[in-house]
């Protein structure tokens, strides 16, 4: 069987006023919500279960998947209506949903992109995580090894020279620098990971805390084309983005 979560309890701050109303999973792009857009994506590379976490206008999201027959799959609700739990407290909160013998594919509901999700979800099945990459430029990159395994040592931010890493000492100029797409999968290994960590907590620092001891480690997709829909000044190049991918 073939999971994944898609994180649809954002507030969606970015995208007011239109997030005064609705939430952002059902912020329509190409006349459609973003929501429908990931889950058909998913639907189409061969996912069957799907949980979607939700909080903003929970509601409205719980009746619109109710009033698409949940797209024909099994879609779940992790229900985060007392408060968010960010991005590892969403997974932590979703595990009792999930076969714990597969790997979860991880999604942000405000993401496209032209990745084929069954391969990456292949990809997935020989780590602890899997963490889709590029080389577009932002202020913060994870940081690989430079070899085949691409495996993750820690984290930057080149405008405020932060860095975070299990390794001591560590020169960020001895590896290679990516950007996150918000797309992961998340092997159930590392659910035990996750026993002491509070209720609330983000997917980043969680995998960097535990990259010294587990295999986590960056998928590079040559000509990958992805946009954050999270903002309102990317909505309107977001449709022309669809008929592109």
């Amino acid at each position: 069987m073939m999971q994944a979560m898609i994180f649809a309890a954002g507030l969606g701050t970015r995208l007011k006023p239109l997030t005064d109303s609705t939430p952002k999973a059902l912020v329509r792009v190409g006349g459609e919500p973003l929501l429908k857009h990931v889950v058909l994506k998913l639907k189409a590379a061969g996912f069957t279960r799907i949980v979607v976490n939700v909080h903003h206008f929970a509601d409205q999201i719980i009746d619109y998947l109710a009033a698409n027959n949940n797209f024909g799959l099994d879609i779940l609700i992790s229900d985060e209506r007392s408060g968010l739990l960010e991005t590892g407290g969403g997974i932590k909160k979703a595990r009792p949903f999930f076969d714990l013998s597969a790997p979860i594919l991880i999604h942000n509901v405000d993401i496209l992109s032209n990745i084929d999700l069954q391969k990456f979800y292949e990809e997935g099945l020989h780590s602890d995580a899997t963490l889709l990459v590029s080389a577009r430029k932002t202020k913060r990159y994870f940081l690989f090894s430079q070899d085949d395994t691409r495996l993750l040592k820690g984290w930057t931010n080149i405008e405020t020279r932060e860095v975070k890493s299990p390794y001591q000492d560590l020169e960020i100029t001895n590896y290679d620098m990516y950007a996150f797409s918000g797309i992961h999968v998340f092997s159930p290994s590392l659910f035990p990971c996750m026993d002491d960590m509070p209720d609330k907590f983000g997917i980043v620092d969680f995998y960097l805390s535990h990259c010294k001891d587990y295999r986590i480690r960056g998928y590079v997709k040559d000509n990958l084309k992805l946009m954050d829909v999270g903002k309102l000044d990317t909505l309107h190049d977001a449709e022309k983005f669809l008929k592109e991918i």
